[in-house]
C-alpha cells in the first residue's frame, strides 16, 4: 500500500542511496531491461510505495543518453514526466595517484571512487519540469577553490602531492542546483549531492576532511561566496554519509548544517528504525536512514531532505516499516533487498 495522497499544492520530495550501480558500464541498464534483478525490483517497489513528485537517487550508475535511468523510470507504477542526470566524478580519471598508495590507475585514483565514468552517479526524477538553461553544476570545483577549504597534510607535506591537491576536485560525485518549474508559475531549487564517507583512508583524513568540504560547499553557497544565492524556496537533499551524532566524520559540521539559517529540519522518522537503535549510539534511531552492520558503522542517518525555511511542511518519514507490518516486505526478509539506505521523504506546501 502506498503512503497517504497529497493535496494539489503539496510535492512529496524524496531521496534514495539505492545501490543502483554495477560493475561495469552498460550493465545497470541491462539489469533493468531484464526485469529479474531483484535489486532493482525493489527499489522499484519501494519508490512506488513512496510516491514521490521529486526523487534524488544517489548511486545510479549514469550513461550518455540516460538510458538505464529511462529505462528504471519506464517500469515504475507512475513514470515521472521528467528525468534529469549530469556527468559526475566517480570514475573520472585522473592520471595520478589521489589516495597515495603508489600505483596508478585504480578506482581511488579517479576523480571521485569508481570503477568507470559514471559509476554510482546522482539522477534527478520529478514531475515537475527542470530548467535546464538555469542549472549551475559545482561538479568540476576545484577542492583549493573552496573558500576555507581544509586539504589533508602529512609530515611531508600536501596529501598525497602537490600535484593531485592542484588536480583533484572537491565533489566526489556532483553537486547541483537545479531549479523546477512548478505549476504555479514559481520555481523549486533542488541543491543535490552525494558525498564521500569520511572513512577508507589513513591518518591523513583525506576523505574525512573531504566530506566535510562536500558539506560546506553549500553553506559557502548560501553565504554567497560561490555567486549568486539560490533564491528560496529551496530544498537541500542528497546522501551527506555523515550523521549528526553517530559514527565517523566531522560530526559537528552536519549538525551545524541542520542548523541552518536558512534551512529547516523536518526530522523524518520510522517505525523501522525505532525499534532497531545500535548499541552505543546517542542520536534518536527513529532518524536513522541506513541499516548498517553492528559490527561496522551500525545505523546511522546519513540522508537528508531539508526545506528551506519559507516551505511548509506537511509530513516527513522514512520509509523504514515496523517489523511484521505489512510493508516491511518490501524490504525483504533481511531488510536489504533494495540495499541498507531508506528513502527518506519530506512533503512541502507549495
Amino acid at each position: 500500500m502506498p503512503l497517504a495522497a497529497l493535496s494539489q499544492d503539496a510535492l512529496r520530495i524524496a531521496t534514495f542511496a539505492a545501490p543502483l550501480s554495477r560493475d561495469g558500464p552498460g550493465l545497470l541498464l541491462r539489469d533493468i531491461l531484464d526485469g529479474d534483478d531483484p535489486q532493482v525490483r525493489a527499489t522499484q517497489r519501494i519508490v512506488d510505495a513512496a510516491v514521490p513528485d521529486i526523487l534524488l537517487l544517489t548511486d545510479f550508475d549514469h550513461d550518455r543518453g540516460l538510458a538505464a535511468l529511462r529505462a528504471f523510470n519506464a517500469r515504475l507504477e507512475r513514470p515521472f514526466a521528467h528525468v534529469f542526470a549530469l556527468a559526475g566524478n566517480a570514475g573520472l580519471a585522473t592520471g595520478l595517484d589521489m589516495d597515495g598508495n603508489g600505483r596508478l590507475g585504480e578506482p581511488r585514483d579517479a576523480q571521485g571512487y569508481g570503477r568507470f565514468r559514471g559509476d554510482g552517479g546522482l539522477a534527478l526524477l520529478t514531475r515537475q519540469p527542470v530548467l535546464e538553461g538555469q542549472v549551475r553544476d559545482f561538479t568540476k570545483l576545484p577542492w583549493p577553490d573552496l573558500p576555507g577549504a581544509v586539504l589533508p597534510e602529512t609530515a611531508d607535506g600536501p596529501f598525497p602531492s602537490a600535484e593531485a591537491q592542484a588536480a583533484g576536485r572537491l565533489s566526489s560525485t556532483s553537486h547541483w542546483v537545479v531549479p523546477l518549474r512548478l505549476g504555479d508559475g514559481k520555481t523549486l531549487t533542488l541543491l543535490a549531492y552525494s558525498a564521500t564517507p569520511p572513512v577508507f583512508d589513513g591518518p591523513e583524513d583525506r576523505n574525512g576532511l573531504r566530506n566535510r568540504d562536500e558539506l560546506r560547499l553549500w553553506v559557502r553557497l548560501l553565504a554567497g561566496d560561490l555567486g549568486p544565492v539560490p533564491e528560496p524556496p529551496l530544498v537541500l537533499l542528497g546522501n551527506t554519509n555523515l550523521d549528526p551524532a553517530d559514527g565517523d566524520g566531522f560530526r559537528r559540521a552536519m549538525a551545524r548544517m541542520l542548523d541552518h539559517p536558512l534551512l529547516q529540519d523536518p526530522k523524518p522518522a520510522s517505525a523501522g528504525g525505532a525499534a532497531n537503535p545500535s548499541p552505543g549510539h546517542s542520536g534518536d534511531p527513529a532518524l536513522d536512514t541506513a541499516d548498517w552492520d553492528e559490527a561496522g558503522p551500525g545505523n546511522l542517518r546519513v540522508s537528508y531532505v531539508l526545506p528551506s525555511r519559507d516551505l511548509t511542511v506537511t509530513g516527513a518519514g522514512v520509509f523504514w516499516p515496523a517489523p511484521g507490518s505489512p510493508q516491511a516486505d518490501l524490504l525483504g526478509a533481511d531488510g536489504r533487498a533494495a540495499g541498507p539506505h531508506r528513502i527518506v521523504w519530506v512533503d512541502v506546501r507549495r
